[in-house]
């Protein structure tokens, strides 16, 4: 299995477990357009780790979370039905692991490793 240039994974912070089943889409912007390029849903460990290509070109980019549906599913009011996360990607290095923290009404992120 190959690992893409970018990955990510998702703790429901509230529940304290990783979140599964959760739509993320990866996105490449061209001017003032977004092309969508991998997508992917968070697996029982809630990670991605197969979500676009093996290497990216330096640009800026954008992982959308379908966090309403997810929330939706265990039963759970939420504020954020998507969450949006624009990053930039040097060619150069290896890899971008864009974790997510997320509750129903408040996400943080950064980058991994």
């Amino acid at each position: 299995m190959s690992v893409s240039h970018v990955t990510t994974h998702i703790l429901d912070t509230t529940a304290g477990s990783p979140a599964v089943g959760v739509a993320v889409v990866l996105e490449a912007r061209d001017g003032d357009v977004w092309n969508q390029i991998g997508a992917g849903s968070t697996d029982a460990d809630g990670r991605v780790k197969e979500l676009g290509p093996e290497r990216l070109a330096s640009g800026d980019y954008r992982l959308r979370f379908d966090t309403g549906a997810y929330f939706a599913g265990i039963k759970t009011d939420a504020f954020f039905p998507e969450v949006a996360l624009t990053f930039t990607v040097d060619a150069e290095q290896a890899h971008y692991h864009v974790p997510l923290l997320l509750s129903p009404f408040a996400y943080s992120t950064y980058r991994g490793s």
